[in-house]
C-alpha cells in the first residue's frame, strides 16, 4: 500500500469541487492522458470514469468506479486498467484550519499488482501520488486566489 499526505493551503470545500468534477482529473493525476468520458452522476457510487493513461506511445484505457462517496469528505474509487488488474484509491479530507489535509492511500486489489505489491512498487506509486497531489495543490490554490480576485498571488503560485 502506497499512503501520501498533503497540507493543500485551500478549504476543503474547493478541493472537493476538483474531485467532484470527472472532466478535471486529467489536470492533475499523473499519465492521465485524456478523460474519455465521465457519467452525469459523477461522483455518486457506482459512477465511472474512462480515461487514458500512458506515456507516450503506450498507453490504455483505466475506469474508475466510485464505490464509497461521502461529499466534501471522502472519494474511493477503484481503478481499473486491464491487463493490470485493480487498485483502490482513497482520498480524505479532513479540515485543517482553514486548509485540507489530504490523505490519498493506494491499493492493488486484483491482478499482477498484487503479485509485485511490496517496497518497489509502492514507492513507485508514492513519488507518483505526491506529484498527483503537488499538482492538485497548486490548482487548488490558483482557484481559490482568482476566485477572491487575488490574482497577483495566483500568478505567484504557479
Amino acid at each position: 500500500m502506497s499512503r501520501n499526505r498533503r497540507l493543500i493551503l485551500s478549504p476543503p470545500s474547493l478541493v472537493w469541487s476538483l474531485l467532484a468534477n470527472g472532466r478535471r482529473y486529467g489536470e492533475w493525476v499523473s499519465g492521465t492522458q485524456q478523460v474519455i468520458a465521465v457519467d452525469p452522476q459523477w461522483p455518486e457510487v457506482g459512477a465511472r470514469l474512462r480515461v487514458r493513461v500512458g506515456a507516450g506511445p503506450l498507453t490504455l484505457d483505466d475506469t474508475c468506479v466510485v464505490r464509497i462517496c461521502e461529499p466534501g469528505r471522502r472519494l474511493e474509487l477503484e481503478a481499473k486498467a486491464d491487463p493490470f488488474g485493480a487498485a483502490r484509491i482513497a482520498m480524505n479530507l479532513i479540515p485543517w484550519g482553514g486548509h485540507t489535509l489530504f490523505l490519498l492511500e493506494w491499493h492493488p486489489l486484483r491482478g499482477p499488482g498484487t503479485r509485485m505489491h511490496g517496497l518497489p512498487v509502492d514507492y513507485l506509486v508514492s513519488i507518483r501520488n505526491g506529484m498527483m497531489l503537488t499538482k492538485l495543490a497548486r490548482i487548488a490554490v490558483r482557484e481559490q486566489h482568482a476566485g477572491s480576485g487575488d490574482v497577483l498571488s495566483g500568478a505567484a503560485g504557479r
